[in-house]
Protein backbone atom coordinates (compact mmCIF):
# COMPACT_ATOMS: atom_id res chain seq x y z
CA UNK A 1 0.00 0.00 0.00
CA UNK A 2 2.99 2.52 0.86
CA UNK A 3 4.38 1.64 -2.88
CA UNK A 4 1.15 2.80 -4.35
CA UNK A 5 0.96 6.09 -2.44
CA UNK A 6 4.46 6.44 -2.98
CA UNK A 7 4.30 6.09 -6.68
CA UNK A 8 0.73 8.25 -6.84
CA UNK A 9 2.77 11.22 -4.96
CA UNK A 10 5.43 10.94 -7.35
CA UNK A 11 3.13 10.70 -9.87
CA UNK A 12 1.73 13.90 -9.27
CA UNK A 13 4.97 15.49 -8.39
CA UNK A 14 4.08 16.18 -4.75
CA UNK A 15 6.12 14.95 -1.05
CA UNK A 16 6.09 12.20 -0.13
CA UNK A 17 5.56 12.43 3.99
CA UNK A 18 3.62 8.96 5.71
CA UNK A 19 4.15 10.61 9.18
CA UNK A 20 2.16 13.32 8.37
CA UNK A 21 4.89 15.78 9.43
CA UNK A 22 4.56 19.86 8.95
CA UNK A 23 6.97 20.34 6.30
CA UNK A 24 6.13 24.26 5.49
CA UNK A 25 5.37 22.92 2.04
CA UNK A 26 1.97 24.90 2.11
CA UNK A 27 3.35 28.25 2.50
CA UNK A 28 6.64 27.31 0.64
CA UNK A 29 4.07 26.86 -2.63
CA UNK A 30 2.59 30.57 -1.98
CA UNK A 31 3.58 33.48 -4.16
CA UNK A 32 5.93 35.27 -3.16
CA UNK A 33 5.12 38.70 -1.50
CA UNK A 34 8.35 40.99 -1.92
CA UNK A 35 7.08 42.55 -5.40
CA UNK A 36 3.41 43.22 -3.56
CA UNK A 37 5.04 44.69 -0.62
CA UNK A 38 7.19 46.78 -2.93
CA UNK A 39 4.38 48.20 -4.86
CA UNK A 40 2.90 48.67 -1.79
CA UNK A 41 4.94 51.71 -0.53
CA UNK A 42 4.98 54.41 -2.79
CA UNK A 43 8.77 55.05 -4.24
CA UNK A 44 11.26 57.52 -2.88
CA UNK A 45 11.06 61.06 -4.49
CA UNK A 46 13.21 63.69 -4.46
CA UNK A 47 13.77 65.97 -1.25
CA UNK A 48 15.20 69.36 -0.23
CA UNK A 49 17.65 67.64 1.48
CA UNK A 50 18.71 65.48 -1.54
CA UNK A 51 19.02 68.86 -3.41
CA UNK A 52 21.43 70.07 -0.78
CA UNK A 53 23.48 66.99 -0.67
CA UNK A 54 23.53 67.27 -4.50
CA UNK A 55 25.10 70.66 -4.79
CA UNK A 56 27.32 70.99 -1.38
CA UNK A 57 30.48 70.33 -3.32
CA UNK A 58 29.50 73.93 -5.71
CA UNK A 59 29.43 76.10 -2.28
CA UNK A 60 25.86 77.18 -3.02
CA UNK A 61 23.80 78.30 0.12
CA UNK A 62 20.59 77.13 0.53
CA UNK A 63 17.53 77.61 2.96
CA UNK A 64 15.16 74.71 4.01
CA UNK A 65 12.63 76.62 6.33
CA UNK A 66 11.04 73.42 7.65
CA UNK A 67 14.68 72.27 8.78
CA UNK A 68 15.24 75.50 10.63
CA UNK A 69 11.24 75.34 12.15
CA UNK A 70 12.57 72.00 13.11
CA UNK A 71 15.83 73.25 14.59
CA UNK A 72 14.29 76.28 16.38
CA UNK A 73 11.47 74.04 17.92
CA UNK A 74 14.50 71.72 19.25
CA UNK A 75 16.30 74.94 20.66
CA UNK A 76 13.54 76.28 22.58
CA UNK A 77 12.66 72.58 23.82
CA UNK A 78 15.88 72.14 25.20
CA UNK A 79 16.02 75.69 27.17
CA UNK A 80 12.33 74.66 28.94
CA UNK A 81 14.59 71.28 30.14
CA UNK A 82 12.10 69.05 27.06
CA UNK A 83 14.77 67.85 25.29
CA UNK A 84 16.38 65.05 24.37
CA UNK A 85 18.73 63.51 27.36
CA UNK A 86 22.55 63.45 26.41
CA UNK A 87 24.51 60.96 25.30
CA UNK A 88 25.50 57.77 27.74
CA UNK A 89 29.09 57.86 27.77
CA UNK A 90 31.11 55.56 26.51
CA UNK A 91 33.08 52.72 28.58
CA UNK A 92 36.26 54.30 28.13
CA UNK A 93 35.25 57.92 28.77
CA UNK A 94 33.90 56.32 31.67
CA UNK A 95 37.54 54.56 32.85
CA UNK A 96 39.08 57.93 31.80
CA UNK A 97 36.53 60.24 34.22
CA UNK A 98 37.55 57.85 37.18
CA UNK A 99 41.34 57.74 36.51
CA UNK A 100 41.19 61.62 36.56
CA UNK A 101 39.16 61.82 39.88
CA UNK A 102 41.80 59.41 41.30
CA UNK A 103 44.40 61.61 40.54
CA UNK A 104 42.79 64.67 41.76
CA UNK A 105 41.95 62.71 44.62
CA UNK A 106 45.81 62.18 44.84
CA UNK A 107 47.09 65.52 44.74
CA UNK A 108 44.78 66.74 46.66
CA UNK A 109 45.75 64.31 49.42
CA UNK A 110 49.61 65.28 48.75
CA UNK A 111 49.32 68.79 48.87
CA UNK A 112 47.31 68.19 52.19
CA UNK A 113 50.00 65.93 53.23
CA UNK A 114 53.02 68.63 52.05
CA UNK A 115 50.80 71.43 53.65
CA UNK A 116 50.54 70.11 57.28
CA UNK A 117 54.09 69.26 57.47
CA UNK A 118 55.55 72.66 56.23
CA UNK A 119 52.67 74.31 58.54
CA UNK A 120 54.22 72.15 61.38
CA UNK A 121 57.69 72.89 60.60
CA UNK A 122 57.02 76.38 60.37
CA UNK A 123 55.21 76.46 63.84
CA UNK A 124 58.02 74.46 65.41
CA UNK A 125 60.75 76.88 64.30
CA UNK A 126 58.74 79.82 65.76
CA UNK A 127 59.07 77.80 69.27
CA UNK A 128 62.43 77.31 69.06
Amino acid sequence: MASVARSRILALAKNFNPEGARLGNKVLRQRLRGPILAAYYPRKTVSFRDLQDAYRPFDLETWDDYEEDRLEALQIAKMRGKGAPKKKRTAAGEILRLIIFLLAAIMTLLAHFFLSSYIESRSAKKKK
